[in-house]
């Protein structure tokens, strides 16, 4: 069975369901078989070992299950408020993920119980502070654990409630210890896993909106469409600029608004003119959007691959291996992979950004653009404000955004007695990548609101695209054209709730 982030999607925000076929659940049994005969009379870190540091210290038969239950209880530690339904439900997944794989030793009925929190919408508390991404996300996957052994508490159709109770209700037992199910419910990298999964999406949904409002800004300009042309964007060679570019054109079929540079400069007739009225070529962030936007298109591609990798890979320790009739340890928990993707993300969506703030900028800047009234302003120019302050929430929360541009990977404290000498810190990372995202949907709701209010001072509504037109009609009944100054902050909440939608 795969996972992937079409699969994720669906669960998260459809109405899809989990299952986990049954030759996948015999190969799980296969290798918790498999290693309930190969640990009689060795030693296996985790099993009859301590933990970390703990792991010189043997830990004697009859103190084996206590063992499993304290590392669950013992790092149910996280600070700060819940993580989101939607990022708990994401790392359940993110964790039935690896345990599929085989390679943890675990019982079926981790696997289970996990698929039917995900099902039934059960889910644990989980803090948003915790994990350092080394040994997984040790410390927010003991809240997850310590639910599935029916302590703690969980998020059940709104309300908070004891798990035992929920569990109760819903006719589940909670999760028996046979070998190792609690080291393994406690580690590996699904929690920072299933947050840039939602990430992902959100990341994919924001460059969509922002490749449209591209197209727009440049009918409202009335660019010349070269800038988008295939000719001209191929021999860059880059496949993200080579996208962006055939989506522009994609998306202006049926555009009147833009203007051929063949019929209005290249043909006769021009030898005179000294100062031409048009702009022969428009400001970077009209022109360059291929260019701008071809880079996040590639970076979202590489983290997708990355990602589905991660959900369809082995992040325990150790690693049991029916095959080769061994148990490997190592560091396949280690949070590297999700933590430099998270970054590029981050970084990404942060240029995004940039580029809609200043393309709001040409749409308020009448002396830049020199076909608008100052700010949009439909009403009278002095006593009413237009989006004035509207630019002025965009520009705050981009320069929030450049300042968490800082890349997290490159941070690292040693703890755990130093035995996690060099931790990724990946789980931060998502959730700082996750900020960024939140502050882009704002900042692009401000655009569109910007767009629409173009298109209204223009009279222009007739000539848009009908992939722009169909936005500016979904703007305008969530918001209706700015004439007298108003409270805009119920508009663009209004805006956003409708960009988000995946």
């Amino acid at each position: 069975m795969k996972i992937d982030i079409t699969l994720m999607r669906d669960i998260l925000f459809g109405e899809a369901r989990l299952h986990i076929p049954q030759q996948t659940m015999e190969a799980v049994a296969a290798c918790h078989h498999f290693l309930a005969d190969f640990a009689r009379d060795k030693v296996i870190y985790g099993i009859n070992t301590g933990f970390g540091p703990m792991a010189q210290w043997r830990v004697s038969d009859t103190h084996l299950r206590d063992l499993q239950y304290n590392i669950i209880r013992s790092h149910a530690t996280g600070a700060g408020e819940p993580l989101d339904d939607v990022f708990v439900r994401a790392a359940m997944i993110a964790r039935i993920g690896s345990f599929i794989q085989a390679k943890s030793g675990i019982h079926p009925e981790v696997v289970q119980l996990l698929t039917e929190f995900v099902n039934r919408g059960i889910h644990p508390f989980i803090p948003k502070h915790g994990s350092v991404g080394a040994s997984g996300d040790l410390v927010q996957l003991a809240h997850i654990a310590l639910c599935l052994i029916g302590e703690g508490k969980v998020h059940y159709r709104g309300q908070w409630r004891p798990t035992a109770e929920v569990l109760a209700e819903c006719g589940l037992s909670p999760m028996q210890i046979h070998i190792r199910e609690g080291l393994s419910a406690t580690n590996g990298t699904s929690v920072m896993t299933g947050i840039s999964v939602v990430n992902q999406l959100d990341a994919e949904n924001l460059l969509r909106h922002a490749t449209l409002a591209s197209l727009w800004i440049n009918e409202i300009a009335g660019s010349y469409d070269d800038f988008m042309a295939e000719p001209l964007n191929a021999c860059r060679r880059h496949e993200g600029q080579i996208h962006i570019a055939a989506e522009l054109r994609r998306l202006s079929l049926g555009s009147r608004c833009l203007k051929e540079r063949k019929v209005l400069l290249y043909d006769e007739g021009h030898a005179d003119v000294q100062v031409f009225k048009d702009k022969v070529q428009a400001y970077y962030s009209l022109r360059c959007t291929p260019q701008i936007l071809g880079p996040v298109y590639e970076t979202l591609q590489n983290a997708k691959r990355i990602i589905e990798e991660e959900l369809n890979s082995a992040s325990d320790n150790p690693i049991v291996d029916p095959e080769t009739q061994n148990v490997y340890h190592g560091g396949n928990f280690h949070g590297d992979y999700i933590s430099l993707e998270e970054d590029k993300v981050k970084i990404a969506i942060v240029r995004l950004v940039m580029l809609a703030e200043r393309q709001l900028n040409y749409l308020c800047h009448d002396r830049i653009n020199g076909i608008l009234p100052p700010f949009l302003n439909l009403g009278t120019l002095g006593l009413n404000y237009g989006i004035q302050a509207c630019q002025f929430t965009a520009t705050s929360t981009t320069a929030e955004c450049q300042t968490l541009a800082m890349p997290n990977y490159v941070h690292s404290i040693p703890n755990n007695n130093d035995n996690q000498d060099i931790v990724s810190m990946g789980t931060n990372t998502a959730e700082l990548c996750h900020q960024v995202l939140d502050n882009a949907y704002q900042v692009l709701s401000i655009l569109f609101l910007a767009l629409a209010q173009a298109v209204d001072c223009l009279g222009i509504q007739d000539k848009l695209a009908p992939a722009t037109r169909k936005q500016y009609e979904a703007i305008r009944r969530l918001t209706p054209t700015i004439v007298e100054d108003t409270p805009f902050y119920e508009d663009l909440v209004r805006i956003e709730q409708y960009l988000r939608q995946i």
